[in-house]
């Protein structure tokens, strides 16, 4: 993780990513959250600018309000915070499947340029290289949420020509795929990475890098990418941390 200083104030390319996923929640706004990076970025949007964005676990936490990131949906700091405790169906049935959760952060082992998630394995799978942690209510989030919020390390393992497999659809293959599968959300609209943003293009039916990172350049955003990736007319450079929301996330992150 690189560090960068301006005007006194030093964070790293992990911070810098959390930061940018954090301020894609608006407040007020109902979230279904992911363990990991995608948990870390949707509690800092709660306790900076959206003071009111209501978290949601998979394992029935509604309300959420951690004072530590939770390493698992079944952390005990996340019921005892919680506005209300529900079954796990409830959840999916009433919740999620129902259209009343507006976004949906998620983390990958590998996306694609359209932004179709692996979590399933590296490699055949039959004979996997890596069997990861599988899906868990990610496929469910990916097809339901309104929008999908996506949160990885750039570099071309991590974004790839071709997923080794489709664990939770994005946009298929860019061609309506959802729309003929009868998808209730809109998909991923977003890639959060420590290098930039990548956001979904109608135009380019694909994801299209719209923002750099402080100190990060077009050319090398395109390197550590897997696919040809086109490139917006206007990309700008995504505004830097503020001391403020640095030191509401390291009280998270204890760094």
């Amino acid at each position: 993780m690189a560090n960068t200083t301006i005007d006194d104030v030093t964070w790293t390319s992990d911070e810098m990513m959390a930061v940018a996923a954090a301020r894609e929640l608006s407040d007020g706004t109902v979230c279904f959250v992911g363990i990991g990076l995608p948990s870390t970025a949707a509690n800092l949007a709660r306790t900076t600018h959206a003071p009111h964005v209501v978290l949601i676990y998979e394992s029935g936490c509604i309300g959420a309000k951690p004072d530590r990131i939770p390493p698992s949906i079944g952390d005990g700091v996340l019921s005892v915070t919680a506005d209300a405790v529900v079954g796990v169906p409830e959840i999916f049935a009433y919740w999620l499947q129902a259209g009343r959760i507006d976004v949906g952060f998620l983390g990958a082992a590998q996306v694609d340029r359209w932004g179709n998630i692996n979590t399933t394995v590296v490699g055949d799978y039959g004979a996997p290289k890596v069997r990861l942690p599988g899906a868990g209510g990610a496929p469910e989030i990916a097809a339901s949420c309104s929008r999908v919020i996506i949160t990885l390390r750039h570099n071309e393992r991590a974004l790839v020509e071709k997923i080794d497999f489709v664990t939770s659809l994005g946009h298929g293959d860019g061609n309506g795929e959802r729309e003929r599968l009868g998808l209730r959300g809109h998909g991923p609209q977003a890639i959060i990475t420590d290098l930039g943003v990548l956001r979904y293009d109608d135009t380019h039916r694909q994801f299209v890098l719209s923002e750099v990172h402080h100190g990060v350049s077009v050319d090398e955003v395109r390197a550590a990418t897997g696919w040809n990736l086109v490139v917006a007319d206007s990309v700008h450079e995504t505004a830097v941390p503020t001391s403020e929301e640095l030191r509401a996330l390291r009280s998270f992150t204890g760094t």
